[in-house]
């Protein structure tokens, strides 16, 4: 069986070792970031819920991935002082992580297999979008892009996954996150 999600070991972004035990019976938005990517604005609406749902325990925690197009090429420093100048990101963020190859970090093997499908918004052809482009997933359950999300609840369930084109202010995504800090504490 494997360790469950709070045990994993991980390292913050200036690299000190951690796990996602120190967020336990939060609710936790794990996002996958990059800072080159046509979707790095979110990076706003992510602080923006951070600081919306955190009194109420909402943890967002961002992990830099250059998965995709090598659109997170920066070193730590180059990534910290990136999200807090241009977005004032104020979350967590954590060592840069490898999604979608062989090399899978335990984190996301976790994820992914707790939730192997993402929920698009209405209308979305984000999938349509990656294959015009050649970038379409290698494996149905891969993650699709930058900016996907994953929703745990309270006692550390993996509750949704979103597309990456979910936005952070987008009704579903944000009445799934009231619904789990609902929850009980």
């Amino acid at each position: 069986m494997p360790p469950s999600l709070y045990d994993i070991p991980l390292k913050t972004l200036d690299g000190t070792p951690t796990h996602l035990g120190q967020f336990a019976g939060k609710v936790l938005l794990i996002v996958n970031v990059a800072s080159k990517c046509g979707l790095t604005p979110q990076y706003a609406g992510l602080e923006k819920l951070f600081e919306t749902y955190r009194t109420q325990g909402l943890q967002v925690l961002g992990f830099p991935c250059n998965d995709f197009a090598g659109q997170e090429p920066g070193n730590a420093d180059e990534i910290s002082a990136f999200c807090a100048t241009n977005f004032g990101v104020q979350f967590p963020l954590f060592e840069k992580v490898t999604i979608n190859n062989a090399s899978r970090h335990p984190l996301y093997a976790q994820l992914i297999a707790a939730r192997p499908t993402a929920t698009f918004p209405a209308g979305s052809d984000f999938v349509g979008k990656l294959s015009q482009y050649g970038m379409q997933p290698k494996q149905p359950d891969d993650v699709l892009w930058n900016f996907e999300k994953f929703l745990i609840g309270r006692d550390g369930t993996v509750l949704q996954r979103f597309s990456p084109d979910t936005q952070p202010d987008d009704a579903p995504l944000v009445a799934s996150i009231e619904a789990a800090l609902a929850q009980s504490r």
